[in-house]
Formats: structure tokens, C-alpha cells, sequence
């Protein structure tokens, strides 16, 4: 197998491993997100225990259109959890993949000696 038949077989197995990754992802936070667990997290749970949750004020983000891991205007609790999640995982592949970019063309400009 020549070294060029090699990197296209390369680059199909990396593109097809990606596409599976962002549809397990999507699928994660759409759908499965949905059944996490309705119970407080820990620390509004020893907030609530030791009596001072009612002194705690909003962050300035709680009016922000993914707050409460929801999107804003949606009625549907199920919908609106799910889309929050799809939101976020998108957001953060977006993030992650452009800075990945970034560095790789950084770093690959610097090669020559």
C-alpha cells in the first residue's frame, strides 16, 4: 500500500471515528440527559441541610437564554433540557476544535530547522 492510499485510509477512519464521537455526544446530552437525577447537587444540597439557601442570590448569568439547563422559551421541560445539552456540546466541540486548529497551524509553521 502506497503512503498516500495509506493517509486517505488514514483520514476515512479518523473522519468516521469523529462523526461516531459528535453522534454518541449528541445523542448523550439530547436524550440520556434527560434522565439524570432530579435531586439538588451537593452543594445546594448541604446549602438546604444547614439552612441558608434562602440567603443565596442569583449569579449574574440566571437570565442567560441556556440557565437552569434549559433554553429559554421553550415549555417543554424534556425538550428544553435536551436542547440546553445539544447547545453545550456543540459550543464546546466548536471551542475545542477551533483552539486544536489553532495550535496545529501554530505549531506547524515553526517546523522548518
Amino acid at each position: 500500500m502506497s503512503q498516500q492510499t495509506a493517509a486517505a485510509a488514514g483520514s476515512r477512519r479518523t473522519r468516521h471515528f469523529l462523526l461516531v464521537f459528535l453522534g454518541a455526544a449528541l445523542l448523550i446530552a439530547g436524550v440520556v440527559s434527560f434522565y439524570a437525577s432530579s435531586h439538588p447537587d451537593g452543594l445546594e444540597f448541604v446549602a438546604e441541610s444547614t439552612g441558608f439557601l434562602d440567603t443565596a442570590q442569583d449569579s449574574p448569568a440566571a437570565g442567560g437564554p441556556l440557565a437552569d439547563y434549559g433554553v429559554a422559551g421553550v415549555q417543554n421541560a424534556r425538550l428544553s433540557g435536551g436542547l440546553a445539552g445539544i447547545i453545550g456540546v456543540l459550543v464546546t466541540l466548536l471551542l475545542a476544535g477551533g483552539l486544536a486548529w489553532a495550535l496545529r497551524r501554530r505549531t506547524g509553521t515553526n517546523t522548518e530547522a
